[in-house]
C-alpha cells in the first residue's frame, strides 16, 4: 500500500482499557443493601464491588445472600487499603471513622450522612492536603447542578420546606429535646424553623438534603429550613425556593420511602449514578 493511502486511512489505535474502580461499601442498611446488590451484580462498567463493612456480620452474609457470598466484610479502618472509592451508609455518629481513614489515604469518600460534615469540617482539609475528595451525591434533592451554578454568581436567599410522613421523623433529637409528639397526628405540624446547620443536629437521619443544598449554596447557616410532619402525605417532599441574579428556581420533589421511611428510594440510586460518572465516557451534569 502506498504511503498516500496510508495516510488517508491510518491504521485504528488500539483501544486502552480503563482500570476497574474499586468501590467498599460503610453500612449495610437499606441503602448500603441496595448498593451492594446493584454493584454485586456488575452492572455498572468500570465498578467492582471489593468489600462491605457492617457491624454484624451474620446479618450482613444474610443480606449479601450466596452471590455474594465470597465478598469480604471489613472493619471500618480496613476499607481505604482495598477501595478507591469508599460509600458511607451508615449512622451519623460514625461518620468520621469512615471518612477520615479514607481521604487520609488520599482516596474518595462518597458520603450520604452529610449533616455530619458539618461537625467534621476538618475532613475537607485532610482531603486537600492528602489528595483525597469528599462527594456529596445529590441523594433525595434535584436541581444541585443548578444550584451550584448560580452559587458562581450571586444567590440572595434560599428556602426549603420539607414535608415527612410521621413516621419518617420519629425518634428525631429535636422532637425529644422540645417533647413535640408527632404519633397519632391528625394533620400537618410544623415541628421546625430554623437554619441547615440547627436542622443537621436536630434531625440528623433525615435532612442530609438540607445540608447538600446548603453546601451547593449559600451555607448552612444562610439555608432557612421548615419541617413539617404531615399524616396526608405518603412521600417524602421537598420544595426549595432559591432567589439569585442569574435565575429564580422553585423545585419541588416528592420521594418514595424506602425500607427506611427516613429515606428515599431515590437516595441509593443518585449513588449509582455518581458512581456511572466516575467511570463513563459520556458525563452529563456537572
Amino acid at each position: 500500500m502506498s504511503s498516500s493511502v496510508t495516510a488517508l486511512h491510518p491504521a485504528p489505535k488500539a483501544q486502552t482499557a480503563r482500570p476497574m474502580t474499586r468501590v467498599a461499601i460503610a453500612g449495610l442498611g437499606a441503602i448500603g443493601a441496595a448498593l451492594a446488590r446493584k454493584l454485586g451484580a456488575g452492572e455498572i462498567p468500570g465498578i467492582e464491588l471489593v468489600a462491605v463493612s457492617a457491624r454484624d456480620h451474620d446479618k450482613a452474609r444474610a443480606t449479601l445472600g450466596v452471590s455474594l457470598s465470597k465478598l469480604p466484610i471489613l472493619s471500618l479502618s480496613e476499607l481505604a487499603s482495598v477501595a478507591d472509592v469508599v460509600v458511607e451508609c451508615a449512622p451519623a455518629a460514625i461518620f468520621e471513622q469512615i471518612v477520615r481513614p479514607v481521604v487520609e489515604a488520599g482516596k474518595k469518600a462518597m458520603v450520604l450522612s452529610v449533616g455530619a460534615l458539618l461537625s467534621h469540617y476538618d475532613l475537607v482539609e485532610v482531603a486537600r492536603v492528602n489528595g483525597g475528595q469528599i462527594i456529596v451525591p445529590t441523594g433525595a434533592l434535584l436541581g444541585l447542578d443548578a444550584v451550584g451554578a448560580a452559587a458562581e454568581g450571586k444567590i440572595n436567599k434560599i428556602t426549603m420546606e420539607s414535608r415527612k410522613p410521621p413516621a419518617g421523623l420519629m425518634g428525631a433529637p429535636h422532637l425529644i429535646e422540645h417533647k413535640i409528639n408527632i404519633e397519632g397526628l391528625k394533620e400537618p405540624l410544623r415541628v421546625f424553623e430554623g437554619t441547615a446547620r440547627e436542622a443537621a443536629k436536630g434531625f440528623p437521619a433525615n435532612l442530609n438534603v438540607a445540608v447538600a443544598l446548603s453546601l451547593a449554596g449559600i451555607g448552612p447557616d444562610n439555608t432557612r429550613l421548615e419541617i413539617w410532619a404531615d399524616p396526608t402525605i405518603t412521600r417524602n417532599t421537598h420544595r426549595i425556593t432559591i432567589d439569585s441574579d442569574s435565575a429564580h428556581i422553585d423545585m419541588k420533589i416528592e420521594n418514595i420511602p424506602s425500607e427506611n421511611p427516613k429515606t428515599g428510594r431515590i437516595t441509593a440510586l443518585s449513588v449509582i449514578s455518581a458512581l456511572r460518572k466516575l467511570t463513563s465516557p459520556l458525563r452529563v451534569g456537572t
